[in-house]
């Protein structure tokens, strides 16, 4: 638990602190599981939520508990990066989301996880454990791997030495085995994943790349075990993430940045 009562922290930290509680998989919270989730005391979390209120930063639903309000949510739609990304890429994710019927996402690098920042789903398409906002593992997922072979090797022995959750009977934990599959997608800029996250849910993945070399992005479709051949799959994601790349800048010629 983040010890956000102790002396010396500045009011911002705590308000942040609140602020950062919600998540996509946790949207709605009451004010004692504010407390327990920041660790600061229930008299004062009160007090900074009725603040928070107050400027439109979160609102107070009708059974009491508190959600990301919409002035917050506004703010958040001006992130240059994420906003920039998704209005390029929504045509091409639209186009594989028509062609192949089933999740097409688009995710980047935040701290040891990737964010989900967009994703079109077909009706019948196959259950799966995030949404929008929503965070992935980088060992298990197939835009996880992407974006985990472009990072920096600070990065990669980061997560690679710390724990490896098991999420199903596939999922690869193998540190050596990861380091190969993480060297054949930094050469070939594409992953597969097949059931390591969700047992009966495989993801082709290809990396986003700016004009600058630097992989910003994955791509991924995501298809219920047995759906659709990954080979058959594959040209289309990574021309959808070529397009993509084009739209950021990035032409033949421009070699990937080592981070």
């Amino acid at each position: 638990m983040p010890r956000t009562s102790e002396p010396g922290r500045s009011v911002s930290s705590r308000l942040l602190e609140i602020l950062f509680a919600f998540r996509a998989e946790q949207s709605d919270l009451s004010l004692t599981e504010l407390a327990h989730e920041t660790g600061i005391p229930l008299a004062t979390v009160r007090r900074l939520v009725l603040e928070l209120v107050g400027a439109g930063a979160l609102e107070r639903r009708s059974d009491g508990r508190y959600s990301v309000g919409l002035r917050l949510w506004q703010l958040g739609t001006l992130a240059p990066l994420t906003e920039s990304l998704r209005t390029l890429a929504r045509p091409f994710m639209e186009d594989l989301s028509t062609a192949l019927r089933q999740h097409v996402q688009l995710a980047v690098l935040e701290g040891q996880q990737a964010v989900v920042i967009e994703r079109l789903s077909a009706p019948k398409a196959v259950g799966l454990v995030s949404q929008v906002g929503g965070r992935l593992p980088l060992h298990c997922s197939g835009v996880g791997k992407v974006l985990l072979s472009h990072s920096g090797a600070d990065l990669i022995e980061n997560v690679l030495g710390g724990r490896l959750p098991r999420h199903t009977s596939r999922t690869v934990v193998d540190p050596d085995l990861l380091r190969s599959q993480i060297a054949a997608c930094r050469r070939t800029g594409t992953a597969t994943v097949r059931g390591e996250l969700t047992e009966d849910a495989d993801s082709v993945a290809t990396r986003i790349v700016d004009g600058n070399g630097r992989v910003v992005a994955a791509l991924s479709v995501v298809v219920r075990s047995g759906s659709v051949k990954h080979q058959a799959a594959l040209p289309s994601v990574v021309a959808g993430g070529l397009g993509i790349s084009r739209q950021l800048g990035w032409r033949p010629g421009i070699r990937l940045r080592e981070d």
